[in-house]
C-alpha cells in the first residue's frame, strides 16, 4: 500500500489553512506594527486585566497557549514599546503581574477589531461557524496529542 493521498489527509490540509490564516494575520497587523505573538499577547493580557485579572507571565503563556521563555521575551519588547508594564508582584518579588498600558489597551481594541475583521472575511466559506467553532474548541481541548 502506497503513500495516501495528502488532499485526503486533515493534517495536510490544515497545515495549508494554517499558513494561508497567518499569512491573513500578519496583513492585519502590520499596519498596527505587530507580530501575531505580540497580539496574542497584549490582547490576552489585555483581556484578563478588563476581567479583574493582572496575570503574571506563567500564568499568561498558559492561558495564551505560548512557551514561557518565548513569552517573556515578547513581553519585554511589548514593555519597551509601552504597551504593557510588568510590575513586581507584592506577594512574590520574583514574579511580575502584567497590565496592558493605556496606549495597548487602546491598541490591543484595534488590533481585535483587526484580527475579527480578517477572520471573518477568512472563514466566511464556512458558512454557518456553529459546528464548525465546536469541532475547532473540541480538538483545541483535547489534554492529548
Amino acid at each position: 500500500m502506497g503513500p495516501s493521498d495528502p488532499e485526503q489527509s486533515p493534517g495536510f490540509l490544515l497545515w495549508h489553512v494554517t499558513l494561508r490564516w497567518q499569512r491573513a494575520m500578519v496583513a492585519a497587523l502590520a499596519p498596527l506594527d505587530l507580530t501575531h505573538v505580540q497580539f496574542v499577547l497584549l490582547a490576552t493580557t489585555w483581556w484578563l486585566n478588563t476581567h479583574g485579572e493582572d496575570p503574571n507571565q506563567l500564568s499568561l503563556a498558559r492561558y495564551a497557549g505560548t512557551d514561557v521563555k518565548m513569552t517573556s521575551q515578547v513581553l519585554r519588547r511589548l514593555e519597551d514599546k509601552g504597551l504593557v508594564r510588568r510590575e513586581v508582584d507584592p506577594a512574590d518579588s520574583r514574579a511580575r503581574r502584567l497590565r496592558a498600558t493605556e496606549r495597548g489597551a487602546e491598541l490591543a481594541r484595534r488590533a481585535i477589531a483587526a484580527v475579527d475583521a480578517a477572520d471573518a472575511a477568512f472563514f466566511a466559506p464556512v458558512g454557518d461557524p456553529t459546528g464548525f467553532l465546536a469541532s475547532l474548541r473540541h480538538l483545541a481541548d483535547r489534554d492529548t496529542p
